[in-house]
């Protein structure tokens, strides 16, 4: 059986871990979820490492920086040291920031963040079991949480020649 390691925040305004597991339960079986939640944005990747060292087989971290300038850089930080961890680890981690500037009002951000945690979560899911459905949408322009920018050109039908 897989393990899915969701880590989420304190931190953040909305309950990602929450949204996170109840839309991997809604994609599928095979696996069991293993969550932790943390202080802050820049624990995910020491929490990511323990679910790794316990056999996890991939981990989803989810954050929500807030407004500030400082804010942004921890981001950065945690994003980049989440990159050492899934390096370290061989296994991937899909990380899911929410920025509370990306959203006007609090009914917005709430949104925002929903739909970004799900989308998320039924892409690792995807990762792990059903990896031919996400080549199927490469460069199709997919955002988790705004609606989708679309490709550049319509792709050609499978046996068209060209």
């Amino acid at each position: 059986m897989k393990r899915i390691g969701v880590v989420d925040t304190m931190f953040a305004r909305v309950d990602l871990g929450s949204i996170a597991r109840r839309a991997l339960g809604e994609s599928g079986t095979g696996f069991r979820v293993d969550r932790r939640t943390v202080p802050g944005i820049k624990d995910l990747p020491m929490a990511c490492h323990a679910l790794f060292d316990e056999g996890a087989d991939l981990c989803l971290a989810l954050g929500m920086p807030g407004r500030a300038e400082y804010d942004r850089t921890c981001a950065h930080e945690a994003s980049t040291a989440l990159q050492a961890v899934a390096l370290r680890a061989g296994r991937p981690i899909v990380e899911c920031f929410v920025f509370e500037t990306e959203a006007d009002g609090d009914r917005a951000l709430e949104r925002l963040a929903r739909a970004r945690a799900e989308a998320h979560a039924r892409n690792a899911y995807a990762m792990l079991f059903r990896p031919r459905d996400l080549a199927a949408r490469a460069g199709s322009g997919r955002r988790q949480g705004f609606a989708d920018a679309g490709p550049l050109r319509r792709r050609r039908p499978a046996g068209s020649g060209a």
